[in-house]
């Protein structure tokens, strides 16, 4: 039986997480891509290198050229600029949209029948860019956000509660920026209610600053890391999510994972990118879960398309060119 190929497109620090995770994993063989000649190359040998220790039988392939990802079964693109110190994810429109549109050609020209997983920031208008240029159906295009996003939210919450983070189950829907949205009511440890198990620690007040307080940090954990590591940011997280992702496509998982997807009337939104629950599974976006929102969660998800269709409206003025399928 033939092993699946995935292509990476972009080898910076994302992506070397990525094909070492692909590796390990033995999702199939890895193809990683960028424009730095020799880098990707480099990068795949020292991996390669390590095979016999870590027990891993895969074809790994550093590249600068886009026809080596012909015949991808799935396509990662991390490329663009990472954010630094002081900037939002939104300040990277400009740039990455010039750069997400080449990438997406590429894509485009070869590896036609792809499933394709957008990392690269700001991150719904950059899936949107894809989809467009690409034309793929919407079930193959889609971002990784709300896997990371929600994974952060669980990590604040089993270290507050001092449970074990496995058993900790939130999920955070909307844009992934500061506006996204850490569904309160939903999170629960192994089904008991976060917020009953905050109040019986703290006293209904102080609870509800605490989760505040929990929320606002998820909604900024990356610039976070961003100013902690001073030049670069968050790569292990994102890479590890997509590949969640990926294996849920490629194994066919049907696992439930928030996901920036593109919604067709479902929480009220028609024709955009935005992170909500979804099935992924061999036929990629296989089902969009989708639950009635009380109505402050409803408000703060509909403030959160509000600045994801803010974004969507710039790109026509930064690609012009392609003003007339961006606005279809």
């Amino acid at each position: 039986m033939a092993r699946s190929k995935i292509s990476l497109i972009g080898g910076g620090q994302i992506g070397g997480v990525l094909a070492q995770l692909c590796a390990l994993r033995e999702l199939g063989d890895v193809v990683l891509f960028d424009i730095v000649e020799n880098m990707p190359q480099g990068k795949m040998l020292d991996i390669a290198e390590v095979a016999r220790v870590d027990q891993f039988d895969v074809d790994l392939k550093g590249t600068n050229e886009y026809k080596d990802i012909a015949g991808s079964d799935i396509v990662i693109v991390t490329a663009g600029l990472p954010r630094k110190p002081g900037m939002s994810r939104d300040d990277l429109l400009a740039v990455n949209a010039k750069i997400m549109k080449q990438v997406s050609e590429g894509i485009k020209e070869f590896a036609p029948d792809a499933f394709v997983i957008i990392i690269s920031n700001p991150l719904d208008a950059m899936v949107t860019l894809c989809q467009k240029v690409t034309g793929f159906p919407a079930e193959r295009v889609m971002g990784q956000a709300g896997v990371l996003d929600s994974n952060r939210f669980c990590t604040f919450i089993a270290w507050e509660l001092g449970v074990s983070v496995r058993d900790v189950n939130a999920m955070v829907l909307g844009g992934h920026g500061d506006t996204m949205v850490p569904i309160v009511r939903y999170a629960n440890v192994n089904g008991v209610p976060v917020m009953e198990q905050l109040v019986r620690k703290h006293g209904e007040s102080k609870a509800k600053e605490v989760m505040t307080a929990m929320v606002e940090r998820t909604k900024m954990a990356g610039g976070e890391v961003v100013k902690l590591l001073g030049n670069g940011s968050a790569f292990y997280s994102p890479a590890s999510s997509a590949i969640a992702m990926a294996e849920a496509i490629l194994r066919d998982q049907k696992r439930v994972l928030p996901v920036c997807a593109l919604l067709k009337g479902e929480f009220g939104v028609d024709n955009y990118y935005v992170g909500v629950p979804c099935v992924l599974g061999a036929d990629g976006i296989e089902n969009i879960i989708e639950f009635e929102l009380d109505e402050e969660e409803q408000a703060l998800f509909n403030n959160s398309v509000a600045a994801v269709k803010g974004l969507i409206d710039e790109l026509p003025n930064i690609l012009p060119d392609m003003a007339d399928v961006l606005k279809s």
